[in-house]
Protein backbone atom coordinates (compact mmCIF):
# COMPACT_ATOMS: atom_id res chain seq x y z
CA UNK A 1 0.00 0.00 0.00
CA UNK A 2 1.27 3.20 -1.07
CA UNK A 3 1.74 5.87 1.62
CA UNK A 4 2.11 9.79 1.25
CA UNK A 5 5.82 10.25 3.51
CA UNK A 6 6.37 14.21 2.61
CA UNK A 7 4.29 16.71 0.82
CA UNK A 8 5.33 20.76 0.00
CA UNK A 9 8.43 20.00 -2.51
CA UNK A 10 8.22 22.42 -5.08
CA UNK A 11 10.31 20.03 -7.72
CA UNK A 12 11.86 16.76 -6.06
CA UNK A 13 14.99 15.06 -7.83
CA UNK A 14 17.49 12.85 -6.69
CA UNK A 15 16.25 11.00 -3.98
CA UNK A 16 18.99 9.26 -1.50
CA UNK A 17 19.23 7.06 1.14
CA UNK A 18 22.62 7.91 3.36
CA UNK A 19 23.53 7.83 7.38
CA UNK A 20 20.31 6.18 8.02
CA UNK A 21 18.16 9.01 6.81
CA UNK A 22 16.28 9.85 3.61
CA UNK A 23 17.57 12.68 1.81
CA UNK A 24 16.88 14.29 -1.80
CA UNK A 25 17.15 17.89 -3.94
CA UNK A 26 13.84 20.26 -4.47
CA UNK A 27 15.09 22.07 -7.47
CA UNK A 28 13.12 24.84 -7.55
CA UNK A 29 13.58 25.53 -3.72
CA UNK A 30 17.46 25.25 -4.66
CA UNK A 31 17.81 22.91 -1.17
CA UNK A 32 19.31 19.56 -0.56
CA UNK A 33 16.84 18.01 2.06
CA UNK A 34 17.11 15.19 4.84
CA UNK A 35 14.42 13.61 6.55
CA UNK A 36 13.75 12.23 9.82
CA UNK A 37 11.93 8.46 10.01
CA UNK A 38 8.67 10.77 11.24
CA UNK A 39 8.91 12.66 7.80
CA UNK A 40 10.23 16.27 10.17
CA UNK A 41 13.00 17.58 7.45
CA UNK A 42 16.08 19.76 7.18
CA UNK A 43 17.88 21.61 5.01
CA UNK A 44 21.46 20.42 4.46
CA UNK A 45 22.49 22.43 1.35
CA UNK A 46 21.29 25.15 -0.76
CA UNK A 47 22.53 24.87 -4.74
CA UNK A 48 22.62 28.06 -7.07
CA UNK A 49 20.91 26.63 -10.23
CA UNK A 50 19.80 23.40 -10.98
CA UNK A 51 19.62 20.56 -12.24
CA UNK A 52 21.59 18.92 -9.50
CA UNK A 53 22.20 15.90 -7.99
CA UNK A 54 23.92 14.58 -4.69
CA UNK A 55 25.63 11.47 -3.82
CA UNK A 56 28.45 10.87 -1.45
CA UNK A 57 32.55 9.90 -1.45
CA UNK A 58 34.12 7.39 0.39
CA UNK A 59 35.72 9.75 3.11
CA UNK A 60 32.21 11.11 3.61
CA UNK A 61 32.00 14.64 1.59
CA UNK A 62 28.70 15.27 0.05
CA UNK A 63 29.30 15.74 -3.89
CA UNK A 64 26.64 17.49 -5.97
CA UNK A 65 26.61 18.16 -9.58
CA UNK A 66 25.47 22.06 -10.44
CA UNK A 67 25.05 23.80 -13.41
CA UNK A 68 28.89 25.37 -11.77
CA UNK A 69 30.32 21.93 -12.54
CA UNK A 70 30.92 18.86 -9.93
CA UNK A 71 31.00 20.86 -5.91
CA UNK A 72 32.03 18.64 -2.82
CA UNK A 73 32.08 19.39 1.29
CA UNK A 74 29.48 21.49 3.12
CA UNK A 75 30.39 24.53 1.67
CA UNK A 76 29.91 22.77 -1.90
CA UNK A 77 33.13 23.95 -2.73
CA UNK A 78 34.56 23.12 -6.88
CA UNK A 79 35.52 19.40 -6.92
CA UNK A 80 35.84 19.04 -10.89
CA UNK A 81 34.74 20.27 -14.14
CA UNK A 82 34.20 23.37 -13.64
CA UNK A 83 31.24 25.40 -15.67
CA UNK A 84 30.16 21.61 -16.71
CA UNK A 85 26.34 21.08 -16.09
CA UNK A 86 26.18 17.74 -15.45
CA UNK A 87 22.82 15.84 -14.74
CA UNK A 88 22.51 12.99 -12.85
CA UNK A 89 25.66 11.40 -10.67
CA UNK A 90 26.85 8.37 -9.07
CA UNK A 91 30.76 7.36 -6.46
CA UNK A 92 31.65 3.99 -7.31
CA UNK A 93 33.83 2.67 -4.46
CA UNK A 94 36.83 4.03 -5.18
CA UNK A 95 35.70 7.55 -5.20
CA UNK A 96 35.25 8.20 -8.84
CA UNK A 97 32.34 10.38 -9.69
CA UNK A 98 30.07 9.25 -12.56
CA UNK A 99 28.04 11.80 -14.13
CA UNK A 100 25.97 12.45 -17.28
CA UNK A 101 24.70 15.73 -19.46
CA UNK A 102 21.84 15.33 -22.20
CA UNK A 103 22.51 16.75 -25.18
CA UNK A 104 19.48 18.59 -25.50
CA UNK A 105 16.04 19.39 -23.06
CA UNK A 106 12.80 18.02 -23.47
CA UNK A 107 11.70 20.65 -25.73
CA UNK A 108 14.41 21.10 -28.08
CA UNK A 109 15.22 18.87 -31.02
CA UNK A 110 16.35 15.44 -29.61
CA UNK A 111 20.47 15.42 -29.48
CA UNK A 112 22.50 12.74 -27.50
CA UNK A 113 24.75 13.56 -24.48
CA UNK A 114 27.65 11.94 -22.78
CA UNK A 115 29.12 10.07 -19.72
CA UNK A 116 32.02 12.00 -17.42
CA UNK A 117 33.93 10.57 -14.91
CA UNK A 118 35.99 13.00 -12.57
CA UNK A 119 38.43 11.27 -11.08
CA UNK A 120 39.78 12.01 -7.60
CA UNK A 121 42.90 14.17 -8.52
CA UNK A 122 40.07 16.54 -9.67
CA UNK A 123 40.70 15.77 -13.72
CA UNK A 124 37.79 15.10 -15.80
CA UNK A 125 37.34 12.91 -19.41
CA UNK A 126 34.39 11.92 -21.33
CA UNK A 127 33.64 8.21 -21.03
CA UNK A 128 30.77 8.07 -23.28
CA UNK A 129 28.30 9.32 -25.87
CA UNK A 130 25.71 8.50 -28.41
CA UNK A 131 23.22 8.60 -25.03
CA UNK A 132 19.98 9.90 -25.39
CA UNK A 133 18.96 11.85 -22.62
CA UNK A 134 21.33 10.10 -20.22
CA UNK A 135 19.25 10.78 -16.55
CA UNK A 136 19.53 8.34 -13.55
CA UNK A 137 22.97 6.02 -12.34
CA UNK A 138 23.93 3.21 -10.45
CA UNK A 139 26.79 0.96 -10.27
CA UNK A 140 25.90 -2.85 -10.15
CA UNK A 141 28.12 -5.09 -8.00
CA UNK A 142 31.90 -3.16 -8.35
CA UNK A 143 32.11 -2.82 -11.53
CA UNK A 144 28.80 -2.15 -13.86
CA UNK A 145 27.34 1.34 -14.55
CA UNK A 146 24.15 1.51 -15.57
CA UNK A 147 22.28 4.65 -17.20
CA UNK A 148 18.89 4.83 -17.75
CA UNK A 149 18.17 7.21 -21.34
CA UNK A 150 15.00 8.34 -21.40
CA UNK A 151 14.73 9.42 -24.84
CA UNK A 152 15.62 5.69 -25.91
CA UNK A 153 12.98 3.50 -23.34
CA UNK A 154 16.07 1.48 -22.36
CA UNK A 155 19.14 1.10 -19.45
CA UNK A 156 22.01 1.03 -20.94
CA UNK A 157 25.25 -0.93 -19.18
CA UNK A 158 29.07 -0.57 -19.00
CA UNK A 159 31.71 -1.97 -17.65
CA UNK A 160 34.44 0.06 -15.57
CA UNK A 161 37.43 -0.48 -16.43
CA UNK A 162 40.61 -0.09 -13.66
CA UNK A 163 41.54 2.60 -15.66
CA UNK A 164 38.23 4.26 -14.73
CA UNK A 165 36.99 3.79 -18.59
CA UNK A 166 34.44 2.28 -20.01
CA UNK A 167 34.17 -0.77 -22.13
CA UNK A 168 31.81 -3.32 -23.49
CA UNK A 169 28.28 -1.02 -24.23
CA UNK A 170 25.45 -3.14 -23.57
CA UNK A 171 21.36 -3.14 -23.50
CA UNK A 172 20.90 -4.29 -19.71
CA UNK A 173 16.88 -3.83 -20.36
CA UNK A 174 14.81 -2.54 -23.31
CA UNK A 175 11.45 -0.80 -22.04
CA UNK A 176 8.23 -0.33 -23.41
CA UNK A 177 7.67 2.72 -25.66
CA UNK A 178 7.05 5.54 -23.94
CA UNK A 179 8.54 4.70 -20.44
CA UNK A 180 11.47 7.48 -20.41
CA UNK A 181 13.21 5.54 -17.52
CA UNK A 182 14.17 8.57 -15.06
CA UNK A 183 15.58 7.74 -11.57
CA UNK A 184 16.75 4.77 -11.08
CA UNK A 185 18.11 2.22 -7.96
CA UNK A 186 18.99 -1.26 -7.64
CA UNK A 187 18.39 -4.33 -5.57
CA UNK A 188 20.36 -7.11 -3.62
CA UNK A 189 18.67 -9.57 -6.69
CA UNK A 190 20.40 -7.50 -9.28
CA UNK A 191 16.71 -5.83 -10.05
CA UNK A 192 16.30 -2.43 -11.01
CA UNK A 193 13.71 0.14 -10.22
CA UNK A 194 12.85 3.03 -12.35
CA UNK A 195 10.45 6.05 -12.42
CA UNK A 196 8.58 7.19 -15.08
CA UNK A 197 7.05 10.93 -15.79
CA UNK A 198 5.14 9.91 -18.41
CA UNK A 199 3.81 6.34 -17.43
CA UNK A 200 3.02 7.90 -13.32
CA UNK A 201 4.60 4.57 -12.13
CA UNK A 202 8.01 3.19 -10.89
CA UNK A 203 9.00 -0.35 -12.07
CA UNK A 204 10.95 -3.03 -11.20
CA UNK A 205 12.42 -4.97 -14.23
CA UNK A 206 15.12 -7.46 -14.49
CA UNK A 207 17.98 -7.63 -17.08
CA UNK A 208 16.40 -8.18 -20.37
CA UNK A 209 13.41 -5.98 -19.35
CA UNK A 210 10.80 -8.20 -17.91
CA UNK A 211 8.45 -6.49 -15.71
CA UNK A 212 8.65 -7.95 -11.93
CA UNK A 213 6.77 -5.03 -9.98
CA UNK A 214 4.91 -1.87 -10.65
CA UNK A 215 3.83 1.27 -8.15
CA UNK A 216 1.39 3.52 -9.53
CA UNK A 217 1.16 7.50 -8.82
CA UNK A 218 -1.26 10.04 -9.76
CA UNK A 219 1.38 12.51 -11.46
CA UNK A 220 4.84 11.58 -12.74
CA UNK A 221 7.59 9.70 -11.35
CA UNK A 222 11.06 11.69 -11.46
CA UNK A 223 13.08 9.06 -9.26
CA UNK A 224 13.04 6.71 -6.65
CA UNK A 225 15.07 5.01 -3.67
CA UNK A 226 15.20 2.35 -1.47
CA UNK A 227 15.55 2.78 1.94
CA UNK A 228 14.50 2.55 5.34
CA UNK A 229 15.88 0.66 8.56
CA UNK A 230 15.58 -2.92 6.61
CA UNK A 231 16.15 -1.08 3.04
CA UNK A 232 12.68 -2.47 2.05
CA UNK A 233 11.16 1.15 1.83
CA UNK A 234 10.31 2.18 -1.88
CA UNK A 235 10.93 6.44 -1.84
CA UNK A 236 8.90 8.10 -4.92
CA UNK A 237 9.61 11.15 -5.78
CA UNK A 238 6.69 12.53 -7.94
CA UNK A 239 5.47 16.07 -9.39
CA UNK A 240 2.79 17.02 -11.20
CA UNK A 241 4.50 18.02 -14.59
CA UNK A 242 3.23 19.62 -17.69
CA UNK A 243 3.43 22.69 -20.55
CA UNK A 244 4.75 25.20 -17.66
CA UNK A 245 6.74 22.80 -16.27
CA UNK A 246 7.13 20.37 -12.73
CA UNK A 247 5.08 21.57 -9.36
CA UNK A 248 3.32 20.53 -6.40
CA UNK A 249 5.98 17.81 -5.21
CA UNK A 250 5.53 14.82 -3.04
CA UNK A 251 7.21 11.96 -1.34
CA UNK A 252 5.28 8.34 -2.18
CA UNK A 253 6.93 5.76 0.09
CA UNK A 254 5.78 1.45 -0.97
CA UNK A 255 7.26 -1.22 1.56
CA UNK A 256 8.46 -4.14 -1.13
CA UNK A 257 10.19 -7.43 -0.56
CA UNK A 258 13.58 -6.98 -1.74
CA UNK A 259 15.74 -4.41 0.10
CA UNK A 260 18.46 -2.02 -1.55
CA UNK A 261 21.98 -3.09 -2.88
CA UNK A 262 23.30 0.51 -2.12
CA UNK A 263 25.54 1.83 0.21
CA UNK A 264 23.92 2.53 3.52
Amino acid sequence: MTDIFATGIQMGESPRWHGGRFWMCDWLAAEVLAFGTDGSREVMARVEGLPFSIDWLPDGRMVATTPKGVMAGPDLESYGAPGQPFNEIVVDAVGRVWVDMPGSMPWEERKPGIVAVVLPDGSSQQVADDVWFPNGMLILGDDTLVVAESHADRLTAWTITDAGRLADRRVWADLAPGSAPDGICADTEGAIWYASVPGQRCTRVAEGGKVLNTVDADRGCFACMLGGDEGRTLYIVANNYGASGASDGIVMIEQVDVPHAGRP
